[in-house]
Formats: C-alpha cells, sequence, structure tokens
C-alpha cells in the first residue's frame, strides 16, 4: 500500500509543561509535598507542550481553562464521562477534517475519489461520529464504505492502517482515507494515582490521516516528492501482561492504567516477536534505517532502544515529537511518519505500537522518491 499523503493537526489551545505542572496541581495536589512530587514528575515526563480542547489560551505559558473545576473535596471526580463525551463531539470532528484535508492536498488526492473512509478513535464515543462529518465537510461520496476502528489505545491508527491495505490489495482502484483523532486531556484524572498521574502529564489532544492507495494506483504529482509505502504488518500479545496496560470507562472519563512493569515487558518480550517477524519477512533488522516508535513515554522508548540495541539517533524523531506533542495516543505515530517523510531520504523502517493487552503492533515501511 502507497501513502502519498498524510495530513496532521493540532487544537490551537497549547500549555508547556511548566505551565502544565501548575493547571494538575491546582486541580491534584493537596499539599506541597503533593506539588514537588507532581512537579518532578512533569519534568521527567519527556514533553515541552501540549495541544488540548480545554485550553483557553494559545500562548503556551500563560493558559487559562474552565472545563475542570477545582474539586470540592477528596472525592470529586470532576467532569462527568457524559460532559466528557459532550466536549468530544463538539471538538473532534472539526479536528479530523483540518487533518484529513490536509492529507488529502498532500496526496493530490480529490475528495470525491475517496472510496472508503477508515475513522480511529479510543477518547470518545458519539453516533454520527466523526466519520459522518468527514463525509459532510470535505465532501466524500455519500456512499463511501465505511469503518470505525474503536476504543484499540495507542496502536490503534497500526489497525487502522492495517484494515486500509486488506482494502487496497482487495481492491486495486480504492482510495482509502485513515484518519485517526484522539481528545487525551478530556480524561485528565482528579485521582492521586501513580499510573493515572503519569497520564496526566504525557497525553494531548491531536489528529493524523493518510491518504491511501493501491501500489499502482496513478497520482498527478506536480513535482519530486518521498512517498510512504507500508507493509507487512505484525500483531503479538504479551505474556503475563494482560493488566499492565488498561483503558476502562468510568463515571468520570476514560481511566488509564500504566503499570511500571510495562517497560520490563517490552524488553523481555519484543526483541525476539521483531526479530522473527523481520526474519520470516526476509527483511535484514540491519537494513532497516529508521524506527517509528509510538511514544507511549521516556521510559517505553528507552526500554525499546535498549533491548533493540539501537543508536540514541534512531528514535530522536519519536521523542521530539514526543516532546513538541505529548502522547496523543492513536495519532501520535502520523506525526513522526510525517516527519520521517520530510527528511526527503529514501529509507527503510519499522514502525512500532504499544497499546493495552499488553498489544504490541508493528508495520515496516519504506520512504521512496516518486
Amino acid at each position: 500500500m502507497r501513502i502519498p499523503g498524510v495530513g496532521t493537526a493540532v487544537p490551537p489551545g497549547v500549555v508547556d509543561q511548566r505551565a502544565a505542572a501548575e493547571l494538575s496541581k491546582a486541580l491534584v495536589a493537596t499539599d506541597q509535598r503533593q506539588e514537588r512530587l507532581l512537579g518532578m514528575l512533569f519534568r521527567r515526563a519527556g514533553v515541552e507542550r501540549r495541544h488540548s480542547v480545554v485550553l483557553q489560551s494559545d500562548s503556551g505559558a500563560s493558559v487559562t481553562q474552565a472545563f475542570y473545576p477545582p474539586p470540592r473535596d477528596d472525592t470529586d471526580g470532576g467532569p462527568s464521562t457524559g460532559a466528557r463525551m459532550a466536549l468530544y463531539e463538539a471538538e473532534a470532528g472539526e479536528l479530523a477534517v483540518r487533518a484529513s484535508r490536509a492529507g488529502l492536498v498532500d496526496g493530490g488526492l480529490d475528495a470525491a475519489d475517496i472510496t472508503h473512509l477508515v475513522t480511529v478513535s479510543c477518547t470518545g464515543f458519539h453516533a454520527p461520529g466523526p466519520e459522518v462529518t468527514l463525509i459532510e465537510e470535505l465532501g466524500l461520496s455519500p456512499e463511501v464504505a465505511r469503518v470505525n476502528v474503536g476504543f484499540m489505545g495507542c496502536h490503534g491508527a497500526f489497525n487502522g492502517l492495517r484494515v486500509a491495505d486488506a482494502i487496497v490489495n482487495a481492491e486495486p482502484t480504492a482510495r482509502v482515507l485513515v484518519c485517526a483523532v484522539e481528545l487525551c486531556s478530556l480524561h485528565f484524572s482528579y485521582q492521586w494515582d501513580s499510573e493515572k498521574l503519569v497520564a496526566n502529564a504525557l497525553f494531548a489532544d491531536g489528529a493524523a490521516a493518510f491518504a491511501c492507495v493501491g501500489s499502482d494506483a496513478p497520482l498527478a504529482h506536480q513535482k519530486e516528492r518521498i512517498e510512504l509505502q507500508v507493509g507487512p504488518f505484525a500483531s503479538c500479545l504479551l505474556p503475563e501482561s494482560r493488566d499492565a496496560m488498561t483503558w476502562r470507562i468510568r463515571d468520570h472519563g476514560f481511566e488509564m492504567t500504566l503499570s511500571g512493569e510495562v517497560p520490563a515487558l517490552i524488553e523481555r518480550h519484543v526483541p525476539a516477536w521483531v526479530t522473527g517477524w523481520l526474519e520470516s519477512q526476509d527483511i535484514d533488522r540491519r537494513r532497516v534505517d529508521e524506527w517509528a516508535v509510538h511514544p507511549g513515554g521516556p521510559r517505553i522508548l528507552d526500554a525499546v532502544q535498549r533491548s533493540m540495541s539501537l543508536e540514541p539517533a534512531a528514535l530522536a524523531i519519536s521523542r521530539a515529537v514526543l516532546a513538541e506533542y505529548g502522547n496523543m495516543s492513536s495519532a501520535t505515530i502520523g506525526f513522526i511518519l510525517d516527519r520521517l517523510r520530510q527528511q526527503g531520504q529514501a529509507k527503510t523502517g519499522v514502525a512500532l505500537g504499544f497499546g493495552p493487552g499488553l498489544m504490541a503492533e508493528a508495520f515496516g515501511f519504506r520512504l521512496v522518491g516518486c
């Protein structure tokens, strides 16, 4: 499958990590000790700034927000899930449209030519959902075939791209638009719980879209460019990891658990799986130029780098995207691949992502001139 176009979008509201820590302290910390611990946690998250639909400022250092009120007491969980989903419904579609329009323009595809639409999200639900907004706002055919990949977590876009790959291999003339949109900041937790505090320090909002076509599809590009080719795909449920990462709907938003054992599980199981998969595809690991690893957090990136014996430069773009945008769940891999493509060099790469299960997802990719 070829991906001639990638588009990304973030909300206008942006906060730097120091200001984000101060906002978090006002909602979560109850004494100076907790404030110091929160400050340290936010500094170590590998994030410098993040975008969010709840922010009412775009200055970064001086921000305001009205969605999360100060807690009334230590049992207050903040806005209800209903209130959070209402904001998701109001904001997700517009963000998805911006990313998708950019992806179509970048790929030289007309909206009317799209035959299949794949949407990805794990941070909100409503029906009709973002796919209907995309049809109406982009001018897609009302007969476009639709698939929604929902609630799979940070590796959701891997599965969305796998669906698109299956479609274009079955229907060579298909034109598939894949759009991942995530509003992670709607699930800020008021709880003083280490796993939820880590999530508060990492997650952000964003959308990424991929314009996908078959290997022989003609495209009218006016200039030389670097294009993505993706595949093969692979998945692995890591042993004894069912509770290491979870994502559950509760009364006050969706709650994540992120065990401190996740990096160790990755180090223990992922290298042998990846190596075996690459060998089964006749891919020489020594010839892999780029590693596009979903930045679940700095410790996850560290675990991949150590266990796979990678040079620091191999994960430089993954770390840069985490620093500049935070963890935008499934949308993040689009930002990484787009930045790799913008380097303008033909390369071979492997993308890796991790999500609830603990599930590992991967696909190979090539950056080729066209």
